[in-house]
Parts: structure tokens; sequence; C-alpha cells
């Protein structure tokens, strides 16, 4: 290990040199005009191009979700803005080269607007597809008990003061 001008420690040895491998969280958006089917497509090949390359750890699969500022991108056709997106995360382990490959064929599929690879733990991988389980299950609306609003009116009147 090596530190930075800052202090830090920094990881640096090659996974190369000893053929060590890493777990890398990709969390992507896909362009929010595609249809479902092809947004289904392009969640899919970027999947299977990972799993060709290393080891899935856990993922996420695509929701669309507003965004909290708007992404430009300049096109041929000119400039587009986003301000909603599907956004999907896969976790996978993979070498250093496999890595390199992963990422150079995430940067050629162009119904990703924008992407963002780190380096993790297959733990924290994990724990954050746990965390993800659970917000979907408390964020389920819960459905009311059907009682007629005469009832209710009828309740209040007869509760004492």
């Amino acid at each position: 290990m090596a530190r930075n001008e800052d202090d830090i420690e920094v990881d640096d040895t090659s996974p190369e040199e000893g053929g060590a491998s890493r777990v890398y969280e990709l969390g992507f958006h896909l362009d929010p005009e595609l249809p479902t089917e092809e947004v289904k497509k392009a969640y899919q090949a970027i999947r299977a191009a990972i799993a060709e390359r290393g080891a899935l750890v856990a993922e996420g699969e695509p929701e669309k979700i507003p965004l909290a500022y708007t992404i430009s991108r300049q096109e041929p056709s000119g400039r587009r803005d986003f301000d909603s997106a599907y956004f999907a995360w896969i976790a996978y382990e993979t070498s250093a080269a496999n890595h390199a490959e992963v990422i150079a064929a995430l940067t050629a599929e162009k119904r990703v607007i924008r992407f963002i690879d780190l380096v993790t733990t297959k733990d924290a991988a994990r724990h954050a597809a746990e965390m993800h389980e659970l917000s979907a299950k408390v964020a389920a609306p819960v459905e009311a008990p059907d009682t007629a609003d005469a009832e209710i009116d009828a309740a209040i009147e007869h509760v004492a003061v």
C-alpha cells in the first residue's frame, strides 16, 4: 500500500500482477424514452457482457426514476436533456483486464446515458441488494380496510368527548 498526498492509503498493487480479482459495482442510467422491452434487452446485454468476463455478485433491475438534476448529452441529432432515466446496478467480481473490457462494452452501449463504476466488496454489494429489497417492501402501499364513510361518521358521532 502506498500513500497519496492527502495521506490516504492507496492500493498500488495491480490485480494483473497476482491475477487477483476485485469486486466492482456498476450503476447506470438507461434512456427513459426506450420501450420497456428495449430497456430489458439493454439491461440483459450489459448483464451478459459482465457475466462473460466475471462472476455476478448482486444486482438491481432497471426502475424508472426521476433524476436529481438534468443530464445533458450531445448526440448526432443535437442536444438531449434527461430528467428521468431507468436506473440499474450490477455488482460483479473480475480481473482488472476483464474490468476494462466491461467498461469498454458499456461505453459503446448507446442506450446508456451515464454510468459509475466503483470498487466495493461482496458484503457491501449484498447488503445493498438486501436494503433495496427491504425498501421496496416498506414503500409498497398498504391497502386501507374497506370501511364505508357512513360507518366512520357514525363511529365519530358516538365517541364521547
